[in-house]
């Protein structure tokens, strides 16, 4: 009887330690590094887009209103840090790879590549993942936060967007990374 205990016990143990996931969550990550020199870290809420005075259509107001702030982290790039700038990237990179996360798009720029990538359902977006890299500067990774964001509407977003007066305001230690 003892045995058959101590066989449960052992295969319960097992069970709860392969319960636990090993893989760090972009949450976690953000945290991990938010008073780590070598990023830049500051998070931007939703109101200093100053969407509130401008003419919106119904679906722009429905956008708006799911969108709560942005979380920003960046990795600043010197001849100093090269080696954490390869480890730090893998780690997002890996971290991006989760299989909650869902593609929706590689990116090339003039600044680098990237890819944007999205947590929730597919008509129920809560959270928007930008990430950029570029080899000399560092990278940047993005968190879009909000409640329901409904994919088709991030292009309403975007549109809103471009019709207030937002210059930027908020992002002043991402230009940093750009510099």
């Amino acid at each position: 009887m003892i045995t058959i205990i101590k066989k449960a016990l052992v295969l319960g143990f097992f069970l709860v330690l392969g319960a636990c996931s090993s893989t760090q969550s972009l949450q976690e990550y953000y945290v991990d590094n938010y008073e780590n020199p070598n990023f830049i870290s500051f998070d931007v809420p939703a109101s200093v887009l100053n969407l509130e005075e401008v003419d919106l259509s119904a679906t722009q107001k429905e956008a708006v209103s799911s969108l709560k702030k942005l979380n920003i982290l960046a990795f600043k790039k010197t001849p100093k840090n090269v080696e954490d700038y390869t480890a730090e990237k893998l780690k997002v990179k890996a971290i991006l790879k989760n299989k909650k996360y869902t593609e929706l798009m590689k990116v090339n720029t003039s600044f680098g590549k990237g890819t944007i990538t999205y947590l929730g359902d597919d008509d129920a977006i809560d959270e928007v993942i930008v990430y950029g890299d570029n080899k000399e500067k560092g990278f940047a990774l993005i968190r879009v936060l909000g409640n329901n964001m409904n994919p088709a509407h991030l292009v309403e977003l975007i549109k809103a967007m471009e019709k207030s007066n937002y210059k930027g305001e908020g992002l002043g230690k991402l230009k940093e990374l750009l510099e």
